[in-house]
Formats: C-alpha cells, sequence, structure tokens
C-alpha cells in the first residue's frame, strides 16, 4: 500500500448552536481545532421532521386537482 494516501484524523472540538461541546475525530483543520456548527441537527427542521407547509399557487397540485377532482378517487 502506497504511504500517506489515508487522511490525518486527529481530535476536534465540535461546538453546536445551543452550546453543547463535544470531542470527535475529524479530518477538520489540525489537532485541537474548533469547529462552530452553524445549523444544528438539535434544532433544524431536516433533523427534527419540523412543520412543512404545501404552498400551492396555481401549480401542478391545482392543475390536478382541476383534472382529476371530479373522480372523488380516496373521498369518503
Amino acid at each position: 500500500m502506497k504511504a500517506d494516501t489515508h487522511p490525518d484524523y486527529h481530535m476536534i472540538k465540535v461546538v453546536m448552536t445551543n452550546g453543547q461541546e463535544f470531542m470527535t475525530r475529524s479530518t477538520y483543520g489540525e489537532e485541537g481545532a474548533t469547529l462552530h456548527l452553524d445549523i444544528d441537527p438539535n434544532t433544524h427542521p431536516a433533523w427534527t421532521g419540523g412543520s412543512q407547509q404545501l404552498l400551492d399557487r396555481g401549480g401542478r397540485l391545482s392543475r390536478f386537482n382541476t383534472r382529476f377532482g371530479a373522480i372523488g378517487l380516496g373521498k369518503k
């Protein structure tokens, strides 16, 4: 195996947006560097399943409903 092909893993400190800190191994920066997160997995909707609204202003959903809304599939 060739020498120097693997990245240098070292310990860094990760600081979340709420101030929580933890140590992890990474290739980021140098040994002992601090990584400040801009997007926190504890609060971001992508990880927490936050509320999502479907806004449709005359787009696909409206066209679909005008075409097939009279069929009544799925309505009870």
